[in-house]
């Protein structure tokens, strides 16, 4: 079912990013401007492929169920290759604004940069049916962080790998990091070895896909503090600083901090 009252919304948001792109431009003359829509990847089960090329395919389609709204390519493609995808039109077009196409030269503008946050990503294998794919339920094996989201390291390998092979674009992750149950223990410091872990784990992924040719220019943890979530409010801890909200929001970096101190100074490269 689609609500036919969401595809022209999406429309007019692109059109006002476009918008807003040419008239950066116009006001700051050399200004670097990106984009940055969201979508959890699709991280091929093995390295075969067939798995690879059905991670893709589930990556990149526009689901026919009501996560549309949510697919990486209804709002990228139009940005960085100036038409929207051919499987989403053919189901959403009749819904678009009339003269959508007069549209198209301004959604698609020139960026120096594609941005996406991503925090974990959704197994997938090639399967004999319909869609030529199937969503993976992982094992216990997989951890969770606070907010329950699952570890997956390897969503910041495929993720930036597919991405920058479809768009070309110098790639950025614009948000990464975990929720966890932080406290201040008995010597006063904040002991995270879980976010320094997850960071550690995603960072060699990140570098891994670098290295082996996406145009990596740059990566951004989430967050610098403990802040007002907007789905969790202040119940969910994502910062390298710790916020003591009953002591006038007092500050203590936590380890992960420290670590991740050093990992900037080195630029990665003795993860």
């Amino acid at each position: 079912m689609v609500d036919a009252s969401l595809v022209p919304m999406t429309h007019h948001v692109l059109k006002a990013n476009g918008l807003s792109t040419q008239l950066l431009r116009t006001m700051v003359p050399g200004c670097k401007v990106g984009y940055a829509p969201c979508a959890n990847p699709k991280i091929p089960l093995t390295d075969s492929p067939a798995d690879i090329e059905a991670a893709k395919k589930a990556y990149f389609s526009v689901p026919d169920d009501f996560r549309w709204p949510f697919c990486v390519t209804w709002w990228s493609d139009p940005v960085l290759l100036g038409q929207y995808p051919a499987d989403g039109l053919r189901r959403f077009e009749q819904f678009l604004p009339k003269g959508w196409q007069d549209d198209m030269a301004v959604i698609h503008q020139p960026l120096d940069y594609y941005c996406q946050n991503i925090y974990q990503g959704s197994f997938v294998r090639a399967a004999e049916n319909d869609k030529g794919y199937e969503t993976v339920t992982p094992d216990m094996s997989v951890a969770k962080t606070a907010i329950q989201w699952n570890v997956t390291p390897d969503a910041l390998y495929w993720g930036p790998k597919m991405l920058y092979e479809r768009y070309k674009t110098p790639f950025i992750i614009s948000e990464n990091g975990m929720s966890a149950h932080d406290s201040v223990s008995l010597d006063g410091k904040v002991h995270d070895p879980n976010r320094q872990d997850y960071m550690h784990r995603y960072l060699l992924a990140l570098r891994r896909a670098a290295e082996e040719g996406t145009d990596v220019a740059g990566y951004f943890a989430w967050s610098f503090m403990d802040n007002f979530e907007w789905a969790k409010g202040y119940f969910d801890r994502f910062g390298l600083v710790y916020c003591d909200y009953a002591d006038n929001c007092r500050r203590i970096p936590k380890d992960s901090a420290w670590w991740y101190k050093r990992v900037m100074e080195e630029n990665g490269e003795n993860l």
